[in-house]
């Protein structure tokens, strides 16, 4: 498939992006090209496509449908499996702040919580203890808070972000 300048661009940019936050590059931009393109794309497609080898589209594919970001779909007269991902950008967001708190996130609640109930924890001078307290309040805080955001409707979570730093007149 040929692809537009401007699709090319967005393609390579979201896999530079998937670098940042610590994502394969070709599983970043796998997930861009279904994304932007809109359609079900078999496993030969997105190879010729992106230029990348069979063996890392099938494992970017698998590790994308572990993330909950691809689906695989059928097409009537077509044996191959095709593959595609939500076009709703905010339902992706929701899908991968989810991945990234279970991944990430709740682990390091279990692990500092785990650590201040430990009898080593009761040992360390008080200002680790503080600090230790300190980072587990505020990860639990930002993982109840998100979650609580994720469950509104796009329309309210859309208005909630636009107010940005106007909110502090709120809790004035």
């Amino acid at each position: 498939m040929r692809l537009n300048p401007a699709t090319e661009k967005f393609i390579l940019h979201w896999g530079e992006m998937g670098t940042q936050w610590g994502v394969n590059r070709t599983m970043s931009q796998i997930h861009a090209l279904l994304y932007i393109i809109g359609k079900p794309l078999n496993a030969e497609e997105i190879t010729e496509t992106l230029g990348v080898a069979r063996s890392n589209v099938s494992t970017s594919i698998k590790e994308l449908q572990n993330w909950g970001l691809v689906q695989k779909v059928s097409i009537l007269g077509d044996r191959r499996d095709h593959f595609t991902t939500n076009t709703d950008v905010w339902e992706l967001a929701r899908v991968i702040v989810v991945e990234r708190q279970k991944r990430e996130l709740d682990p390091t609640v279990q692990f500092l919580q785990e650590l201040m109930d430990s009898p080593e924890f009761e040992n360390e001078n008080s200002s680790v203890k503080a600090r230790i307290k300190e980072t587990h309040e505020f990860i639990e805080t930002v993982t109840t808070w998100s979650t609580e955001m994720l469950k509104l409707p796009t329309s309210s979570l859309k208005k909630i972000l636009k107010l940005g730093a106007s909110i502090k007149k709120f809790l004035r």
